[in-house]
């Protein structure tokens, strides 16, 4: 029987983290940069032990006002510092909690970036290599990140149900139209593809092979419990496992 892991972005105060955590494996929380603060992240800690959800960091660029949904010109150095920063914000009330971090996956603009950008693909690696290098990487198949980790981290490759990608397997941006996915039968087709011929249709209409251990559900997608309770019933139906 196939296996599908759900994960998703939460802690950023979208309010829907408590219904998400029944159906997700994986949880990345805001460490404060973009969003979230030491009490969200400390209440999202708990939601996730309750529900046995295995917990991640979710560092971003510093910056609340654009929801880290921006590109950052930092200097190499200050981008490490506030990566570090960020997952040991979180690791801290993780440790506190009794619990174990493990995963690292940045957010918005800064997921983007180690896709396409070798200088702060490094960065992340540096700041994740100075706190815990077993630590497993969330990012996509083709990242600049992926080819730089070779057999020195552990990666997990991520690919994203309620978003969709241009034919160079980059996510359409949001400012684009159809770029977030909230029909519940639309993202299901686009996930099922994704699941049962490992094949992706961009919105170009094109079907690209495509490779991944887990997908992402965004926690501020305002139809994200819908998604994921209509996804875990119609995999179900077909005797695929929700991991």
């Amino acid at each position: 029987m196939k296996e599908i892991i759900f994960n998703a972005d939460v802690g950023e105060g979208a309010g829907f983290d408590a219904l998400i955590m029944p159906f997700i494996s994986w949880c990345n929380i805001a460490c404060g940069s973009h969003a979230g603060d030491q009490e969200e992240i400390q209440k999202t800690i708990r939601l996730a032990s309750a529900h046995k959800v295995k917990i991640g960091a979710h560092p971003s660029y510093p910056d609340r006002e654009n929801f880290g949904r921006v590109k950052m010109a930092l200097a190499y150095d200050d981008l490490v510092k506030t990566i570090v920063a960020q997952i040991e914000e979180v690791k801290f009330y993780v440790d506190k909690k009794g619990e174990e971090l493990h995963h690292v996956k940045p957010h918005g603009a800064l997921y983007n970036e180690v896709v396409k950008n070798e200088e702060v693909a490094s960065a992340v690696l540096e700041a994740i290599n100075n706190i815990d290098k077993s630590l497993f990487i969330i990012t996509s198949k083709n990242s600049k990140l992926s080819y730089l980790v070779k057999d020195k981290f552990r990666l997990k490759f991520e690919v994203f149900a309620d978003r969709n990608y241009n034919d160079d397997l980059t996510l359409v941006s949001r400012s684009e139209n159809e770029a977030v996915l909230t029909d519940v039968k639309q993202v299901f087709e686009h996930v099922k593809r994704m699941v049962l011929e490992d094949k992706v249709k961009t919105k170009k209409g094109e079907e690209l092979p495509i490779f991944f251990d887990t997908i992402c559900v965004h926690g501020d997608n305002p139809k994200s419990v819908d998604i994921l309770k209509y996804l875990h019933q119609e995999f179900l139906k077909l005797n695929i496992s929700i991991g």
